[in-house]
């Protein structure tokens, strides 16, 4: 229950700071905890890495800015992380499947890599189809 509670504390840092620069060094030291059991317990408790997970975090939101917004592209580029323009074009295609400026031109955004959510009970979704007979089955 331990682990569940830090990666809460992980999740929280890293979508308060998605801006700035997150490392694995940087976030242990701020949590007071070892990079590796940092690592670790994010693996265990989520199935991505810190890595990919926050690589996608910044994906998503770059793509939030490209849907709704006429930021240039190469400042989307830079706040996601990215040193260069065409580096932030191949990580983007190789996720999204286009490149930014097509993602941009057909304006509608789909995240790839929601936020995860830890400790929150979802209800059971019940689908109810019509089978060939006319009854509904649940």
């Amino acid at each position: 229950m331990g682990d569940m509670s830090i990666t809460k504390k992980i999740l929280l840092y890293i979508e308060n700071n998605l801006d700035k620069e997150l490392s694995l060094k940087k976030i242990a030291k701020e949590l007071s905890y070892s990079k590796f059991y940092i690592a670790r317990t994010f693996k265990d408790n989520t199935g991505t890495t810190l890595y990919k997970y926050i690589q996608g975090r910044r994906l998503d939101e770059a793509a939030r800015k490209l849907a709704e917004t006429k930021q240039p592209i190469v400042e989307i580029a830079f706040e996601a992380g990215y040193s260069s323009q065409q580096a932030f074009t191949r990580s983007f295609r190789c996720t999204y499947i286009c490149t930014p400026q097509q993602y941009r031109r057909i304006g509608i955004f789909t995240p790839k890599q929601s936020r995860i959510h830890m400790g929150i009970r979802r209800q059971p979704v019940i689908f109810l189809f019509r089978p060939a007979g006319g009854r509904i089955a649940a």
